[in-house]
């Protein structure tokens, strides 16, 4: 038996035959497809209280199946459980870690206690036990902007010009000190690999704005960097259909396979050929349900079909103006790369692609934000490259009246400790207890601060922000209740938030 569960809470059963085999002769007309016990008795004796069902569902608000979804198409728009501001997430992944006390988390204490040894710390904090040192201050400048006086670290430059736009979540958490695990939690919701990660559960939830494009894309560093950790899992859709997954575009050459088509292939040669493969696929599976992986392939097909037309204008920065591509920093060396990302992401929700993920850095070390020897070096030169194509993308989208429906996130997958790393340059370990997001755009209330570290910065102390946290509030700007979105896997109703989660009222508009 096979599950093939509505984004919305409620599941339907695709009931598959008993496994035998019937032979028939060419010409002789077949029986319907009463294929076993099971499929007659649900069709004679439930029909009633199918129906019955269907009237105490619709009313208690529980029956609210779009008329527009199809099996036969999963990225068909939905609308979620409740009105919502943001129709698309851009979320700026800044992997490796980076150090809340040296980018968004002032702490004079730190500067006071420099040099001290920290009484009582557990060594088993970090990732290197062996190279525990004592306190460090942060080693940039720090300054307060904008009317919410907002202390930022003299990293973001452009940046101190958005702060009243962002929401920060001070007091972040998770599960885990190593790369791989924290990044599957913070991008999937658990700390194994296999779940469907956020924006596969958005577009799950919302299908797709547009039926040319994909709905979830995902770019990342430079090849010469390596992808996170974990690689495509951090983008995958898990046991939900692969329609769902994110589609990665390479950060050079061409960004997806195939997306022109082979020599000698006309429009209306390769339209045939489609026809057909739709006309043999529906004859397959008309004895039963469609299954659900069966109609995303069917979808994937067509996607890229349409693709072959879209997306090339769509990846087309060239032909931004010349004052925009400026803006972004394109003609900045230190971050072409970014700026381009940025503002092809930019590009990508204006055409309705419903999620975007950006990763700023490879697999570790000084290949990311992973600033285990030399801090400064580290944080300074990914800083340089992704602060201004971030301040241009906020301002972009605000002029253009995109920041209104789209919900932009800053953050990586844990913080740093407080205590200098021993080794080469003064570095930092990582910091499951503590890190700092923020939120711009869609729902979100500009210029506030939730939550707080402890003095210097080691564990999150005030109205603290699990992983789960975040994601029902991400969910909740979407205009999902987190607890409703389901998937039925194997008898048991799964969601992102598994069993717990919180949104985050205070930065909610």
């Amino acid at each position: 038996m096979s599950n093939n569960a509505n984004p919305l809470g409620l599941h339907r059963h695709s009931l598959a035959a008993d496994g035998s085999s019937r032979d028939s002769e060419p010409g002789v007309p077949q029986p319907p497809a009463l294929t076993n016990r099971r499929d007659f008795l649900r069709r004679a004796g439930l029909g009633a209280g199918t129906l019955g069902l269907a009237t105490l569902l619709r009313d208690s608000g529980l029956l609210v199946a779009p008329a527009t979804a199809s099996a036969t198409d999963p990225l068909a728009p939905r609308p979620p459980h409740l009105p919502a501001k943001a129709k698309s997430v851009i979320w700026l992944f800044m992997n490796g870690g980076p150090s809340q006390v040296d980018t968004w988390d002032y702490k004079p204490e730190l500067i006071a206690r420099d040099g001290k040894e920290l009484a009582g710390f557990d060594n088993t904090t970090g990732f290197f036990t062996g190279a525990v040192g004592p306190l460090m201050k942060s080693p940039f400048g720090w300054a307060q902007h904008g009317q919410s006086g907002t202390w930022v670290s003299d990293l973001f430059p452009h940046l101190t010009r958005q702060v009243d736009k962002m929401a920060f979540l001070h007091s972040c958490h998770t599960e885990s000190n190593n790369h791989s695990p924290a990044l599957f939690m913070i991008n999937t919701g658990t700390t194994r690999m296999g779940s469907p990660c956020v924006g596969s559960w958005a577009t799950y939830g919302l299908g797709s704005a547009s039926r040319d494009l994909p709905a979830f894309v995902v770019m990342s560093d430079p090849l010469d960097r390596g992808l996170p950790k974990g690689n495509a899992n951090n983008w995958g859709a898990g046991f939900l259909p692969s329609v769902y997954q994110g589609t990665w575009l390479r950060p050079k050459g061409e960004p997806i396979d195939n997306l022109r088509r082979p020599a000698g292939m006309t429009d209306r040669t390769q339209r045939a050929q489609l026809d057909l493969l739709a006309r043999l696929n529906r004859e397959h599976t008309a004895p039963v349900a469609v299954e659900g992986d069966f109609a995303a392939r069917m979808e994937s097909f067509e996607l890229a079909y349409r693709m072959q037309t879209a997306a090339p204008e769509a990846f087309d920065i060239a032909s931004e103006s010349d004052d925009t591509k400026r803006l972004y920093g394109l003609d900045q060396k230190h971050c072409t790369h970014f700026a381009g990302q940025c503002l092809m992401a930019r590009r990508m929700v204006e055409r309705g692609v419903r999620f975007v993920q950006i990763y700023s850095g490879g697999m570790e070390n000084q290949r990311s934000w992973d600033g285990h020897e030399d801090i400064v070096g580290n944080h300074r030169g990914f800083a340089l490259e992704t602060d201004q194509p971030v301040a241009a993308l906020l301002a972009d989208l605000e002029q253009r009246g995109l920041l209104e429906s789209t919900l932009v996130i800053w953050g990586g997958e844990f913080g740093r400790l407080p205590v200098s790393q021993k080794g080469g340059k003064p570095g930092r370990d990582h910091n499951p207890h503590a890190f700092t997001y923020w939120l711009a755009g869609a729902g979100v209330k500009g210029g506030v601060h939730h939550g707080q570290t402890d003095e210097i910065g080691l564990k999150a102390a005030v109205n603290r922000v699990s992983v789960n946290d975040l994601h029902a509030t991400l969910l909740h700007l979407l205009g999902f209740d987190h607890e409703r979105l389901t998937y039925r896997l194997n008898g048991r109703d799964f969601r992102l938030t598994d069993v717990a989660g919180d949104v985050v009222r205070s930065v909610v508009a």
